[in-house]
């Protein structure tokens, strides 16, 4: 019996210990945290059998119910594995996208024909008209490496644009090692798709970078990344630089594609590369004309598109394209 006593509380024990968690330890995974749980519940008896208990156990039922407490599973029972629903949706979604690019590749993106997409003059391809299109972007500033300066992002009045606002602080962090601080900064999130692959836009149809926008008299460095996998770190960048005229009218700006020059780390490089258009990932804005103060940068939409009347293919010379003799 005193067995029989140890054994029933070492069953209560593991009862009641909790399910493991697949953070704590992922080597397990969701398969043996469920067969944790499903082998330490207790078996549930049909209502036929529960009733003939009934009717014969009499002063052996406490007994029975402790017998039936000893979880005592055959080797050849397989425990039954749920899934979290969660689980089942997440992946469910991500073969729904997997499904739209795999029809959008044969068909055309957005269910558009190709030809329909290669005629194409201008694209749409960020827009803000809701808290949803404000969670493609980041907003940093030089807060990360200790500095002072504060920007935020919201929805304007009219939840028609997105507002960029904030203060410029160039008071370095004494921190004894950072001599120049002063900047905020607003970029997109690299797109993903299914499965989380990381994915890139193709512009190589249009030529100009078209943007309206409203700004309060701030000179604006507009920032475009390429995908950094193979040929580039993620320091380097092409720049142009954006001037708001202020006041309360909206401002169309056009940029052409071989205006941007080549930098890394913020300085201008001397030799001067081609952007390449099927490999964008992002785009970006940033303040750092040293003028301390609150800013603002309203923006309606972000798009590109084809200006016929512009020709140039690249505008800088000292480039191994246009001078290979440089780089020799």
């Amino acid at each position: 019996m005193a067995f029989v006593h140890k054994f029933l509380n070492g069953t209560y024990i593991l009862r009641k210990c909790p399910k493991p968690s697949v953070a704590s330890c992922p080597f397990w995974g969701t398969r043996f945290a469920d067969y944790c749980s499903n082998s330490l519940q207790k078996p549930v008896a049909a209502p036929g059998k529960a009733s003939s208990q009934r009717k014969s156990g009499g002063n052996l039922e406490g007994h029975q119910q402790r017998e039936v407490a000893l979880d005592i599973t055959s080797p050849g029972d397989k425990p039954e594995v749920i899934f979290d629903k969660a689980i089942k949706e997440e992946i469910k979604d991500h073969f729904r996208r997997l499904k739209n690019d795999i029809v959008n590749h044969w068909v055309g993106p957005e269910g558009h024909s190709l030809h329909e997409v290669l005629m194409e003059q201008a694209k749409v391809v960020w827009q803000f008209r809701g808290k949803e299109d404000l969670d493609k972007w980041i907003v940093t500033s030089d807060k990360t490496i200790g500095g002072r300066s504060e920007v935020f992002l919201k929805m304007a009045k009219n939840n028609q644009s997105a507002l960029l606002y904030g203060t410029l602080s160039s008071e370095a962090p004494q921190d004894g090692e950072s001599g120049r601080s002063g900047y905020c900064a607003m970029v997109s999130k690299i797109p993903r798709g299914p499965f989380e692959r990381k994915r890139s836009y193709d512009w190589s149809q249009f030529n100009t970078l078209y943007l309206r926008v409203r700004g309060d008299g701030r000179p604006w460095m507009v920032n475009i990344r390429e995908d950094t996998d193979i040929i580039q770190r993620k320091d380097q960048m092409y720049s142009y630089f954006m001037f708001t005229r202020g006041g309360p009218y909206w401002q169309e700006v056009k940029i052409p594609f071989s205006k941007f020059f080549f930098s890394n780390q913020g300085r201008i490089r001397d030799a001067q590369y081609q952007l390449l258009l099927d490999r964008i990932s992002s785009v970006g804005f940033t303040l750092a004309d040293k003028v301390d103060g609150p800013f603002f940068l309203e923006i309606d939409f972000i798009g590109v598109f084809t200006d016929p009347a512009h020709t140039e293919e690249f505008a800088y010379e000292n480039s191994p394209e246009l001078n290979p003799r440089l780089f020799k």
